[in-house]
């Protein structure tokens, strides 16, 4: 799929994939509009169901079925360095690294969420070319993710599949990835009581110049 269409997919996906706070309806009928622009296929429809799924429910009910699907399952974790890396150092010079590519495609760090956080890494592939590279870095994890919310009949897997669908075919060593993951899980080594990640990296997050 050629950028100027897929990061209207990405830019979707950001939003419905973010956890529901004030002003979530406007922000559901800003992405009604933007997928009414989307060639008519797959990802569309798949994005619409989420859609309609969301603005169905009240802010309360949304929230909650938000925490239950992501926050309280490991294996559904939105923080994508995990399923490579689980809580180890690795992880950590992941998510450093991670900040340098939001740096480098002209994008600001401020406090919030971790550089490896799902909507976050979509907002940066809509927003230019080598953000869409970044997140492809991520694809084993992505299918894993999908895999797990497709197996759980949850809505919100329609959304993750428009999103690797835009990326393109995987390649053989994420799909060699995704089956190490799904027989073993993420490494399980922890790094004794250091944080996972330099005290520089956590409570970082992304936002626009």
């Amino acid at each position: 799929m050629k950028w100027p269409v897929a990061k209207l997919v990405f830019g979707c996906a950001s939003v419905l994939l973010s956890y529901p706070e004030d002003g979530f309806a406007d922000d559901l009928a800003a992405v009604a509009d933007v997928l009414q622009r989307l060639p008519k296929g797959h990802e569309r429809a798949r994005m619409e169901e989420t859609r309609s799924w969301l603005a169905g429910m009240s802010a309360m009910e949304a929230a909650a079925c938000y925490v239950d699907t992501f926050d309280l399952r490991r294996r559904r974790t939105l923080h994508l360095t995990y399923y490579r890396h689980g809580d180890t150092r690795e992880r950590g010079m992941a998510l450093t690294a991670l900040v340098d590519a939001y740096r480098a495609a002209g994008v600001r760090i401020v406090p919030g969420e971790l550089p490896d956080f799902l909507p976050a890494l979509l907002e940066l592939a809509a927003m230019v070319p080598a953000g869409a590279a970044v997140l492809a870095e991520h694809r084993a994890a992505l299918d894993a993710l999908r895999v797990d919310l497709t197996s759980a009949k949850s809505p919100y897997a329609g959304v993750v599949e428009a999103a690797t669908d835009a990326l393109g075919a995987s390649s053989r060593a994420d799909r060699e990835a995704l089956r190490r993951y799904r027989a073993h899980g993420p490494p399980s080594e922890r790094v004794g009581l250091e944080p996972f990640a330099p005290p520089e990296i956590i409570h970082l997050g992304v936002t626009r110049r």
